[in-house]
């Protein structure tokens, strides 16, 4: 592999690190609205824009926005858990 080739590497890690972070306070914030309400909507929707803008930025082929697509589920289903792991511990005794 070429140094290119690893330039572009790094950066595919970097910009599914950045899905994934990005959307898990947004999958923590959705969990607390209602569901299919206005709120929620744009909860999983709000993201979208900078990751959008991250590829373009970074010149990274579209090819790899199912990997994106994927990876920003996956963050917004983890913060989500994350809602429900706090709310188990403030209501233990």
């Amino acid at each position: 592999m070429n140094i290119s080739g690893m330039c572009e590497t790094w950066m595919i890690i970097f910009a599914a690190l950045f899905c994934l972070a990005i959307n898990l306070p947004f999958g923590h914030w959705r969990s607390k609205q209602q569901r299919f309400s206005v709120p929620w909507f744009v909860m999983i929707h709000a993201p979208v824009p900078l990751i959008i803008a991250l590829r373009l930025w970074l010149k990274i082929d579209w090819v790899f926005i199912p990997l994106f697509v994927g990876i920003s589920v996956l963050g917004q289903y983890f913060g989500g858990k994350s809602n429900n792991v706090s709310n188990s511990r403030n209501d233990s005794p």
